[in-house]
């Protein structure tokens, strides 16, 4: 990010929250303190006042100019194909749940272009990398638990290597939300072996933390 906007940023300095924020983010000591929200108001001026020049290539010190990089990418009125240029060469900076995960949030032009994004995705559920595969869960989780995706959507995190921490917590967030909009379709996958022993608790105790889900489903879903 540039240094005028890293000033800015540093300007807006919270330790109080930014140390909160750090017992979260497990290998995030390099967080200002500053909230989603604001980050999300800054991206928005920034995508609308400077357009792409608001994504200055020097290297990000603070874990808020990365989280303000990607949230402008989301926000920037450019083509589809200029989109996934900029994503493509953002996703090797994810290297926590936090700026994965809101950065997914943001990309909701996926809504419009929907066959487009399927095929993009398609090389981060079969990286071998722990926040490419998270991207692609959390992306799949998002925009693909629909009618016509759902059992593309579950197959294709079966698919995803969840030895990772942080890529086995997505597909089983991912999966959990496929079984509580679509019951039927996502029970056999979870019965069959499709995903790991880990995996797969953590998506039944996602399930059952759900108050979308009956009780009898869910004492059914423990026996698995």
């Amino acid at each position: 990010m540039d240094k005028e906007t890293r000033q800015m940023l540093c300007g807006m300095n919270d330790r109080k929250y930014g140390d909160f924020s750090s017992s979260l983010i497990p290998g995030a000591d390099n967080i200002i303190g500053i909230r989603l929200p604001v980050l999300r108001e800054i991206a928005k001026k920034l995508a609308s006042e400077k357009g792409r020049a608001a994504l200055s290539d020097e290297e990000d010190i603070w874990f808020e100019e990365t989280m303000l990089r990607g949230m402008i990418i989301g926000y920037l009125k450019i083509s589809t194909e200029e989109r996934l240029e900029l994503i493509r060469s953002f996703v090797p900076r994810i290297d926590n749940w936090s700026v994965c995960d809101s950065f997914c949030c943001t990309l909701k032009f996926t809504k419009k272009d929907i066959p487009v994004i399927w095929e993009f995705i398609q090389p981060y559920a079969h990286s071998d990398r722990e926040f490419e595969q998270r991207f692609a869960a959390v992306m799949l989780l998002r925009f693909f638990v629909k009618d016509e995706y759902t059992d593309s959507t579950l197959r294709l995190l079966c698919e995803i290597n969840t030895d990772a921490y942080y890529s086995s917590m997505a597909v089983a967030w991912a999966a959990a939300e496929c079984y509580i909009k679509f019951p039927d379709q996502t029970l056999p996958y979870l019965r069959d072996g499709c995903f790991d022993r880990e995996t797969l608790k953590r998506t039944v105790r996602k399930i059952c933390d759900s108050y979308r889900v009956d009780n009898e489903s869910k004492e059914m879903l423990k026996k698995l």
